[in-house]
């Protein structure tokens, strides 16, 4: 799944990592205070248009990510010299990372727009004085273009990922059939190289980015939200809390995330016996149509029970699964409001200040709930994996799942008793 795209998977993700670890130590301990003695400093009042790309501390960070991501292309693609898809599997990597950051910053500058637009409008309600028709033209004229240059590099982004993905359904692919004579005995065999390998890459390549934007968003977001805490003091029954806003993202994130985890806990098995069913029953009536002896009633029939008692089964631990999903999504609606509460009767913050700590604790919220947004992809995911892992079982010559070993085993019980049969 990995080997035949990536050089080295297991130290290229594992170094991955560490370089990331190490590359925001770098920043925020040594490179960001090089930078703050040539003037490289953020301005107290941020911009909230397009300049916000062009202020020195942040040309400054470009620079500095930029080496990071190039110094770390440069190095893999001299330890996997001899992997002929280095340049998407690296290079197509690390553009993506560039653009799910270029997609945070937009949302930084969105959320620095929220205030002066949140305040003009409140004062516009109040019939405040001097407030012209053009104050609020010229404000979503610079929204209008924060969101067309956002929305061409999406769609180039777009374009690109799809080639991307399907490089690698094309490794995956070329992987497999190498290795046919292996594989071809494996029930599914065809599904699995046809359909699991494309399901599987673009699933996968889905939750990455997601994954990315969620650590880029927090270490974006994180210190905006600190920053917005001075305004939030105290908090319904618990009372005043140093750095309340920070605290309340993780707790709330930290109780949906276990919340979901424990609910769907049994889905990720329900997925792979459903896909082994449906392939069951798909196989024998692909057969009914060139054998006469095959895809007869009684055994269409058994094979379809199959199928419908494990679609009943599903529905059952979806059912509970979607309560807790969606009592969470409900709670999260009204979540933030209710704790500003005092906040807001106090009258400590602007509409305009509101809405920066709305977006500010939605985004580190957000990210920390990678796993309650992403579950039910997880779990697809998962059952996907399961399918594929006995494919490299049998390229490696280890034992088959358990669950492959005992279809194999009825396969062949049923052939003897098939052999045995008067003719």
């Amino acid at each position: 799944m990995f080997h035949s795209f990536f050089p080295r998977p297991k130290f290229f993700f594992i170094s991955a990592v560490i370089w990331a670890f190490v590359a925001v130590l770098g920043w925020y301990f040594v490179v960001e205070g090089i930078g703050s003695s040539f003037g490289y400093v953020m301005p107290e009042q941020e911009p909230y248009d397009l300049s916000y790309f062009l202020v020195p501390a942040n040309l400054w960070f470009y620079s500095y990510f930029a080496v990071c991501l190039v110094l770390f292309g440069a190095v893999w693609t001299v330890l996997g010299r001899d992997n002929p898809w280095k340049r998407w599997s690296i290079w197509g990597s690390l553009l993506i990372i560039a653009v799910t950051y270029f997609s945070v910053q937009v949302s930084v500058v969105i959320n620095n727009f929220r205030r002066p637009f949140g305040d003009l409008l409140q004062n516009a309600l109040s019939k405040q004085p001097g407030i012209t028709v053009w104050d609020f033209y010229d404000l979503q004229i610079i929204f209008v273009k924060i969101a067309f240059l956002s929305m061409g590099v999406s769609i180039l982004t777009d374009f690109f990922t799809s080639h991307y993905i399907f490089r690698w359904r094309t490794a995956m692919n070329d992987f497999y059939m190498a290795k046919w004579e292996k594989l071809r005995h494996i029930e599914g065999a065809s599904q699995r190289v046809q359909e699991d390998t494309m399901r599987f890459s673009s699933t996968l390549e889905g939750l990455g980015i997601t994954l990315i934007n969620s650590v880029m968003t927090l270490i974006v977001f994180l210190p905006i939200l600190l920053g917005l805490s001075s305004y939030v003091s105290e908090l319904p029954i618990v009372g005043e809390v140093p750095h309340a806003l920070f605290w309340l993202a993780i707790f709330w994130s930290a109780f949906g995330t276990l919340l979901l985890a424990v609910a769907g806990i049994k889905l990720p098995g329900l997925n792979f016996r459903n896909q082994r069913v449906e392939a069951a029953y798909r196989k024998e009536l692909v057969y009914g149509e060139d054998h006469a002896d095959r895809a007869e009633p009684i055994t269409v029939k058994e094979l379809f029970g199959n199928v419908r008692k494990n679609y009943f089964r599903m529905y059952w631990h979806y059912l509970y699964f979607n309560v807790a999903r969606y009592f969470y999504i409900q709670a999260d609606a009204v979540f933030l409001l209710t704790v500003l509460v005092p906040t807001i009767v106090a009258g400590k913050i602007t509409y305009g200040i509101y809405q920066q700590i709305a977006t500010a604790f939605g985004q580190v919220s957000n990210s920390f709930q990678y796993l309650v947004n992403s579950w039910t992809t997880i779990i697809e995911l998962l059952s996907i994996h399961k399918r594929l892992k006995a494919f490299e079982a049998a390229i490696d010559d280890q034992p088959l799942p358990t669950i492959d070993q005992r279809y194999l085993a009825r396969e062949e019980s049923d052939g003897e008793i098939a052999a045995d049969k008067p003719t």
